[in-house]
């Protein structure tokens, strides 16, 4: 039985709990979070703290990081010198540097185990598209087409830290489509040429709501992407076009059920004979089994002293890096970022070594 800790005890906190109590080899000693106004014991015996130091100094054996993105870092760094294992939501930070910085103490410590909640991976749609994408049974990937998107920079009575770039590093495209971006290299490989335009024209905050990014892989694989934050009718769409017919994924099931039904749309294609109108089978997915899937995986990590192979900190930080050379690859963002925010322009400074 591993003790468990949770820092951050908001929504995303409150459901990975219910990950935690569900699974038999995971107990929850303890929580965190700056909203309680002083430390005790809950009516289920739940220790609670108001700062994570206290936390990450009870008798604990892993983690659980829901955080904002200024001290997820600093908590995954101070955890990971505590001997705990530490399973951190997505981003890894507010740029690159935070990740990479995550990355010093983790070798310092290789018997610990530290994951990333890249949930979208776990989306029974996505498992059931890689694993055709790896049979080979469609042949390799040409190009990909995604679009993620939502009506607002913070929807559903979300805190407002999504809007402010000191806090979050980014907007949109950091906060939602980031896991576009780590589903298009989990298909298709890193991309290595990236041209983009990012933009805040409509909600005039701090941080982007569009970002629009053309990137092709070493192999000439071709990637589009739309991030947005001005997509009324909230969407995520992927089509991923293979040599020997397509794969589309539509909708994916979330907490607000606003983005659809979560489809895997499987197209073979006969060029010669289906006048573009191929055999298609649709599957329609009715259930979220990610979040506790992601969890499982995690434990049985520790538990069997596995290599994390799939939302390891190698992905999170090639993730960012693909994130950060977005925001890089238009000289007006780039320009604006070092402009308006000097003290904080590290993630750009440092990312001209990744060119």
């Amino acid at each position: 039985m591993l003790k468990v800790g949770i820092a951050g005890y908001g929504v995303v906190g409150k459901r990975r709990r219910k990950c935690v109590d569900k699974h038999p080899d995971l107990q929850l000693v303890a929580i965190c979070d700056q909203a309680f106004e002083k430390d005790g014991v809950s009516e289920d015996g739940i220790r609670q703290y108001s700062d994570y130091r206290d936390l990450i100094g009870d008798d604990l054996d892993a983690l659980i990081i829901c955080l904002t993105n200024e001290i997820a870092p600093e908590v995954t760094i101070a955890a990971l010198k505590k001997g705990l294992h530490v399973f951190c939501e997505k981003p890894p930070g507010r740029d690159v540097a935070d990740i990479e910085r995550v990355i010093l103490q983790e070798k310092k410590s290789p018997h610990l185990k530290l994951m990333f909640g890249f949930n979208h991976r776990y989306h029974e749609s996505v498992v059931e598209a890689l694993k055709i994408i790896r049979d080979g049974e469609l042949g390799k990937v040409i190009n990909l087409r995604g679009v993620y998107g939502k009506s607002q920079l913070i929807t559903f009575n979300q805190p407002a830290w999504r809007t402010k770039r000191e806090i979050a590093g980014g907007g949109v495209l950091l906060d939602q489509g980031i896991h576009m971006v780590d589903l298009m290299r989990l298909f298709a490989g890193d991309f290595y040429e990236i041209h983009s335009f990012v933009t805040n024209t409509h909600w005039g905050y701090d941080v982007e709501d569009n970002a629009y990014a053309l990137m092709r892989t070493k192999n000439g694989v071709v990637g589009m992407l739309n991030s947005s934050a001005t997509q009324w009718r909230h969407r995520f769409h992927l089509d991923i076009n293979l040599e020997k017919g397509s794969l589309i994924l539509g909708g994916i099931l979330s907490g607000s059920k606003s983005y659809g039904a979560e489809t895997l749309t499987v197209v073979k294609a006969d060029p010669g004979n289906d006048n573009g109108d191929p055999l298609e089978k649709t599957t329609r997915y009715n259930r979220d089994p990610s979040w506790e899937e992601e969890i499982k995986v995690f434990t049985d990590c520790i538990l069997s002293n596995k290599l994390v192979d799939s939302g390891s900190s190698d992905d999170a930080l090639q993730t960012m890096m693909h994130v950060y050379r977005i925001y890089y690859a238009d000289p007006e963002w780039r320009h604006a970022y070092s402009i308006e925010n000097p003290d904080n322009d590290i993630s750009c400074r440092d990312f001209t070594k990744y060119e």
